[in-house]
């Protein structure tokens, strides 16, 4: 059945997206991991690509346009023949889930759209689904779990009900923005189960047949020689890349960010994983390149750290500042596990529901009034904080890297921390250590202040 071509969401912060150029015309054969259109928001300009294979058709907003994150701007045809054309620029883009018959068949209720959980997400991968169609589900229960580049996420469902109809399965990567479930208030006669490359029932083993086709496809393209061309200047940030690239990258151990420091220009596509395999790979990184993780996890109850930010807001007539707070009790625990260290101590705050991240020098020594650091502050992190609180996540389990990665994230009555290490970064005692300080400074607050 035909495929809706939604306006992705490209960042966090992103509530449209500016049709740049379309790359193929209607009536274009395209094929899943085509590049389909360029789309440029206030930080950055990205090609879409196709996530299914067939004909462009319909195309409903043309180069030039702002469109809204998640609405309909094109749909892939199955065959020539039902291609429509003539629609671009007469304003019919519409929220995803409004055009085809099929859609209409949906139960009633919330949708539950695919969330952005890194600041340069575009997809993210179905790693599970916990509950089943027509199961009762809570608005704090988990739902499914996601998977981006970065890290696997537990993502709540947001409503009260029963799951009334899953859009995608799992494995399946989807756009941030677009519906994958909806919850209905009362048990549905006929709950929904679907794959999102077809449209058609996730049991109907057809569902499944497009991707050799694409595999196919991408054979004659990988087996030519690509050609280097001129190195150029390396842009900081994200990698940009296919969600297929990064997906086969990160399972095959292969690092893109080569490409990039080798002058191969961005974005990258599966045809350029060979490019990668031939790059001389340093024997050093490749010893360390598997380095097991190693994680601490405590639960603490909320209690003391409400009953302690409240006392602050009544102390100086206002909120709390919350990655003030986090940086100070986090950079004492980490004080105490590496209580050798000399120089100043930095860590790093992501607050997601803020959608905001500062970097703060020594947060401990200023009670509870830490500042964020100046830019030419020479301490690299030695900790980084991603307090998920005020989201709809409730777990996560996220890789790290050379620095350790701290997540917070909270029920209605406790506070989860859990401490991702590389093997090697930390030993065990000191994350032991860090996780112990940080848990009993979480659970009595008033401790930071002694």
């Amino acid at each position: 059945m035909p495929h809706e071509v939604i306006m992705p969401a490209l960042g966090m912060a992103q509530d449209t997206g500016l049709i740049v150029s379309w790359l193929k015309q209607p009536g274009d054969a395209v094929k899943a991991g085509d590049p389909l259109m360029e789309v440029e928001t206030d930080k950055a300009t990205m090609e879409v690509e196709a996530q299914a294979d067939g004909f462009l058709s319909d195309v409903r907003a043309q180069a030039g346009e702002d469109v809204p994150v998640g609405n309909v701007v094109a749909v892939i045809a199955e065959t020539a023949d039902a291609v429509v054309t003539g629609n671009a620029g007469d304003g019919a883009a519409a929220p995803a889930g409004t055009a085809g018959d099929d859609d209409a068949a949906l139960p009633e209720g919330a949708q539950v759209i695919m969330p952005a959980l890194g600041m340069a997400q575009d997809t993210g991968l179905i790693v599970a689904w916990l509950k089943a169609p027509g199961e009762a589900v809570g608005a704090e229960e988990v739902l499914l779990e996601v998977e981006t580049d970065k890290s696997t996420m537990e993502v709540s469902a947001g409503h009260d009900g029963y799951v009334a109809a899953l859009l995608a399965e799992a494995g399946e990567d989807v756009p941030v923005g677009q519906p994958i479930a909806v919850i209905s208030t009362a048990r549905p006669d006929a709950p929904v189960q679907r794959s999102i490359k077809s449209g058609a029932p996730a049991s109907q083993p057809e569902a499944a047949a497009p991707a050799p086709a694409a595999e196919q496809a991408a054979k004659p393209e990988a087996s030519e020689p690509p050609q280097r061309p001129a190195p150029q200047p390396a842009p900081g940030g994200r990698v940009l890349a296919s969600p297929k690239a990064r997906r086969l990258a990160a399972e095959q151990g292969l690092d893109l960010a080569r490409l990039r420091e080798a002058g191969y220009p961005e974005p990258y596509h599966v045809a350029d994983l060979d490019t990668l395999r031939a790059l001389p790979y340093p024997a050093a990184q490749a010893a360390t390149g598997a380095a097991a993780q190693e994680s601490v996890s405590a639960t603490v109850p909320l209690a003391g750290l409400t009953a302690f930010t409240d006392w602050m807001a009544a102390e100086t007539g206002e909120p709390a500042d919350a990655a003030a707070l986090w940086a100070a009790l986090a950079t004492a625990a980490l004080r105490a596990a590496r209580p050798e260290t000399d120089g100043p101590l930095a860590v790093r705050v992501e607050s997601h529901a803020a959608r905001r991240a500062a970097l703060f020098a020594d947060a401990d020594f200023g009670g509870m009034r830490a500042t964020a650091a100046d830019e030419d502050t020479p301490a690299a992190p030695g900790l980084v904080v991603r307090d998920l609180t005020g989201t709809r996540i409730t777990g996560a389990r996220l890789a790290a890297g050379v620095t350790p990665v701290l997540t917070v994230t909270e029920t209605a009555d406790d506070c989860e921390l859990r401490l991702d290490v590389a093997a090697g970064a930390l030993d065990a005692d000191a994350a032991i250590t860090l996780m112990s300080e940080l848990a009993a400074r979480v659970e009595d607050p008033m401790r930071q202040l002694l």
